[in-house]
C-alpha cells in the first residue's frame, strides 16, 4: 500500500490530503484530511501581486504540513499553487520560501490541470449517473469539466469567491446594485463557458466541488460544526441555494457569522461565492447538485500512484 501526500495552495484555503493508496481506480483510504484559510490571493486581483502577509501565512501553514507528512510517512507528495499564484507578477516571492519548506516546489496549475485533477477525484467511484458536469468554484477561478469516464471538454474562468467580493461587493451588507452587477458578471463569463462545453446542459449529474459549496451546503442543513459524511454526497437544490443565498447576502457580516455551518474565515467572501453558485445554476437551468467532498485533493492523490 502506497502512501501518498497531496497539497493543494489556493487562492483562499491551503489544504493537505494523506491517503492510503495502491490502484487509482479504487477508493482511497484517507490517513489526515486538513484545511486552513489563508488568504493567499488577498488583494491579487487589483494588486497582481501576492501581499507579503499572505505569503507569510500560507508559508507557516505549508510548515505545519510539511511536518504532518513527515511523522505520517509519506512516501510521494505533490504540491500543487493555482489561480492566485498564476495571477501575480511576484510569484517566486511564494514560491521559493514554499520551496524551502516543503522539500519540494509546488507547480503552477493551468486552469484546464485543475478542472482535470477536480474531476478525476470527484467522479472516480461514483455511484450515480453520466455524463457529470463537475463545477469547482475556488477562491480566484471556476473550473468546469463534462464527460463520463473522463472529461471531453475542460475550461476555466476568472470568478470565485474572493475575485467577486474585491471586484463587486463592497458594502455591508452589500447593496441590491453591488449584487446584480456581480452576478450579470458572472453570467458574462459562463458564456464563454458554454461555447466551451456546449453538451453541459445534458449532463445528468451535475457536481459541485469545493468551500462555497461545501459551506452553502452545511447552513442549508444548518449544521452546529463541519461534519464531512453529512456533506459529502448532500443533495442541493437550487431553491435552497437561493434560499441560503438571500440569507446571508442581506444580513451585516456581524449577524452572517451566527449561521450554523458558517466557518468564520468565510463569512467575508461566501456571498461573492454563492454570487457564483445561483448564477451558475440560473444560466444553465440546473435544478439540483451532487455536493461532494472528493475534489481536487483526490485527484492529486491518485494521480501520485
Amino acid at each position: 500500500m502506497s502512501r501518498v501526500a497531496a497539497i493543494d495552495i489556493g487562492t483562499n484555503s491551503v489544504r493537505l490530503l494523506v491517503a492510503d493508496l495502491d490502484d487509482p481506480t479504487v477508493p482511497l483510504e484517507t490517513v489526515d484530511r486538513r484545511m486552513r484559510i489563508t488568504r493567499l490571493g488577498q488583494g491579487v486581483d487589483a494588486a497582481r501581486r501576492l501581499a507579503p502577509e499572505a505569503i507569510d501565512r500560507t508559508v507557516t501553514v505549508l510548515r505545519e504540513y510539511r511536518e504532518v507528512v513527515d511523522r505520517l510517512g509519506a512516501d510521494r507528495v505533490r504540491a500543487t499553487a493555482t489561480s492566485a499564484a498564476r495571477d501575480a507578477a511576484n510569484r517566486d516571492d511564494f514560491l521559493v520560501p514554499a520551496t524551502e519548506v516543503l522539500g519540494i516546489t509546488p507547480e503552477l496549475l493551468s486552469g484546464d490541470e485543475e478542472a482535470q485533477l477536480s474531476f478525476t477525484g470527484a467522479t472516480t467511484g461514483l455511484d450515480a449517473p453520466a455524463p457529470y458536469l463537475v463545477v469547482d468554484i475556488g477562491g480566484g477561478s471556476t473550473e468546469f469539466a463534462l464527460g463520463s469516464r473522463k472529461p471531453d471538454a475542460l475550461c476555466s474562468i476568472e470568478v470565485g469567491c474572493v475575485r467577486v467580493t474585491e471586484q463587486w461587493l463592497h458594502s455591508d451588507p452589500p447593496a441590491p446594485e453591488e449584487l446584480s452587477n456581480a452576478v450579470s458578471a458572472v453570467r458574462d463569463e459562463l458564456a464563454d463557458v458554454e461555447r466551451a462545453l456546449p453538451g453541459l446542459r445534458d449532463a445528468a449529474t451535475l457536481i459541485g466541488l469545493a468551500g462555497t459549496i461545501t459551506t452553502v451546503a452545511a447552513v442549508e442543513q444548518g449544521l452546529p460544526e463541519y461534519d464531512r459524511d453529512r456533506i459529502h454526497h448532500f443533495r442541493l437544490t437550487r431553491a435552497a441555494a437561493e434560499e441560503v443565498f438571500r440569507t446571508l447576502a442581506t444580513e451585516p457580516a456581524v449577524d452572517r457569522r451566527h449561521n450554523p455551518g458558517l466557518e468564520p474565515e468565510r463569512v467575508d467572501v461566501i456571498v461573492g461565492g454563492a454570487v457564483v453558485l445561483v448564477a451558475i445554476l440560473r444560466t444553465f437551468e440546473l435544478d439540483e447538485l451532487l455536493v461532494s467532498e472528493a475534489d481536487i485533493l483526490d485527484g492529486l492523490a491518485r494521480s501520485l500512484v
